[in-house]
Order: structure tokens, then C-alpha cells, then sequence
């Protein structure tokens, strides 16, 4: 007994049917982190969605909280934030433009 022949989507297919599927979200204020032809990983807040185009066409979704190099991440992004603006106060006020 043979496996019936599978015949995959193409990857413009497989595109256009995730675009499809991202629409809504991207509408609502999910930003795009990651996508190719078969994938794509909005994230909002501290949730992710994953989408997934098997080689049939059928899309899949899943939610998950961030990752732990997104979480670290973001940590990062602030410390240097508030570093910079700590840095920028120090050199303002040694040039006297504070009084």
C-alpha cells in the first residue's frame, strides 16, 4: 500500500494565506518580530502569536508569553535608556546649562 501523493502549496501560496490569516492582528496593533513564506510571529504586550502554513495550505495558530531573550531583551533596551539619559544629565549639568 502506497502513501497518497501530496501536493505542496508554493511558497507565494503559502504567503498570501498567511498575509490573509495576519491581517486582523496587524489591524489590531500586533507588530511582526519574525516572518518567511510559511511562518510568522506577531507579538503585542507580553504575548506572542506563532502562524504556521503547513505544505497543504492549512494555517495554524498559538499563542505564547515572551520568550525569555525577548523578556531580557526589553530589559536591556530600558537600562540603556535610562543610562544615556543619566549620562546626558551628567554632561548638561558639568557644561552648566542647569543654572
Amino acid at each position: 500500500m502506497s502513501a497518497p501523493e501530496v501536493d505542496p502549496i508554493s511558497p507565494e501560496e503559502a504567503r498570501r494565506r498567511l498575509e490573509t490569516a495576519l491581517e486582523p492582528y496587524l489591524a489590531e496593533g500586533w507588530a511582526v518580530v519574525a516572518e518567511h513564506d510559511y511562518m510568522a510571529r506577531l507579538t503585542l504586550g507580553g504575548r506572542n502569536l506563532d502562524f504556521y502554513v503547513d505544505l497543504l495550505g492549512n494555517v495554524e495558530m498559538e499563542e505564547k508569553s515572551l520568550s525569555i531573550g525577548q523578556s531580557s531583551g526589553q530589559l536591556v533596551a530600558w537600562l540603556l535608556l535610562l543610562v544615556t539619559f543619566l549620562v546626558v544629565l551628567a554632561i548638561a549639568s558639568a557644561l552648566g546649562w542647569f543654572g
